[in-house]
């Protein structure tokens, strides 16, 4: 064993320019798969918290709102912007059967000078009847907001204690939010009464242009859970026949452009590293073929001094250990420098929900790319080791072979 090891570790340094190109080799294809693992989870996260916090099977929107081109980034993502439809709608939807669970959100999309601390996304939920972001808001705050309190996206440079404006009036910040991802994590939830104060505040200050809007009787958008004996497309079908001038959606069928999106991207990323691995595994193949090659006398002189086949077999494939664990580490750090400080640039470039998985699962990704590439790089030299371990030490002596 002391020989294996000894062999192994001089043989590698006593080639540098070999070793250090298999190294930076390996590193390059284990930042690959690293780099893609990391992204393709993020992704994946991103849509499942996007999904946990939208949480209605049905979505009901004016049908002036519908055609709008960012009316999915608004209600899904949190973009900036808004829209209103009177509250007497939400009267006609709450009317219709299958309906287990109905509340309303009101949106508003803060200025971007003369009145706010920052441009944002402000969405207002009514307490008593919510069921999707209360269940988010209660784990980050502990109690709902009460009014001018809010709750802040998890990307906003704000902290809870902190005072932020908005058209010249003053909210207190109670929480903020765990990461979605997307938009969300720069958007400020508040009860409807805050916000309607804050419409009330922009439309005095001449800073909008929803001036006939009256705040105590409109909503933006309804959310509805459908009731138990009843499918999503037979309420959807009854509110889009029954109530007009309004538009009415699954939320998994708004959720799966986004899926499918993140589908295609993952496919993309999986190619490449495939590629890029595959490309990398027939170098290494030729690298170690042609290493091996070149050293055949020096491994004949071994077999002659009386090491035995399985040993030499053995130090070619604790050589490639070295070398891919020695790359594999160096690209874990490669492959988590180009993810990890730039998630932000990622989510933006992409347009779709990223959001990094938590330190254990990113942990488990790393052992899991190292150990590839070892194993990889031993089964790179297992032929070579083979081939050399087999051959007649006095044939490649006499220069026969």
């Amino acid at each position: 064993m002391k020989l294996n090891e000894s062999l192994s570790f001089r043989n590698v340094k006593g080639r540098p320019a070999r070793s250090l190109a298999l190294i930076i080799l390996t590193a390059l294809m284990t930042a690959a798969v690293i780099a893609g693992s990391v992204s393709v989870t993020s992704l994946k996260t991103g849509l499942n918290a996007l999904e946990a916090r939208l949480g209605a099977d049905i979505m009901v929107v004016p049908a002036s709102a519908a055609s709008k081109k960012n009316f999915e980034n608004i209600v899904l993502q949190g973009s900036m912007g808004y829209f209103y439809m009177d509250r007497s709608y939400y009267d006609k939807v709450a009317e219709r059967e299958g309906i287990e669970k109905i509340s309303a959100q009101l949106f508003l999309a803060s200025a971007s000078s003369g009145c706010c601390s920052v441009p944002l996304q402000i969405i207002g939920y009514d307490p008593e009847t919510d069921f999707t972001v209360s269940p988010w808001i209660r784990k980050s705050a502990g109690r709902e907001p009460g009014l001018l309190d809010v709750v802040v996206g998890n990307d906003l440079s704000v902290f809870v204690g902190d005072t932020i404006t908005f058209y010249n009036v003053e909210c207190s910040v109670i929480a903020k939010l765990d990461k979605t991802g997307t938009d969300l994590d720069t958007a400020v939830y508040a009860n409807t009464e805050t916000v309607k104060k804050l419409i009330a505040a922009s439309i005095e200050l001449g800073m909008n242009d929803f001036t006939d809007i009256d705040p105590d009787r409109s909503v933006s958008c309804i959310l509805i859970k459908v009731a138990d004996g009843y499918t999503v497309d037979e309420v959807l079908n009854d509110l889009n026949l029954h109530v007009r001038r309004t538009k009415s959606f699954r939320t998994k069928d708004m959720i799966s452009g986004v899926s499918d999106s993140l589908a295609g991207v993952s496919g993309i990323i999986g190619v490449l590293m495939c590629a890029v691995w595959a490309l990398g595994l027939i170098i290494m193949f030729i690298a170690f073929t042609i290493s091996v090659n070149e050293r055949k006398k020096e491994f004949a002189v071994l077999r002659v001094t009386g090491a035995s086949r399985k040993k030499i077999s053995h130090t070619v494939t604790a050589e490639a250990l070295i070398i891919t664990l020695a790359g594999g580490i160096a690209g874990i750090a490669v492959g988590l420098l180009t993810i990890l400080p730039w998630s932000g640039i990622i989510e933006e470039s992409l347009g779709l929900p990223f959001l990094l998985p938590d330190a254990p699962l990113i942990a488990a990704l790393c052992a899991g790319a190292v150990l590839v590439s070892a194993l990889s790089g031993a089964a790179a030299s297992a032929y070579s080791a083979h081939r050399i371990s087999g051959a007649d030490a006095g044939l490649i002596l006499r220069g026969d072979n």
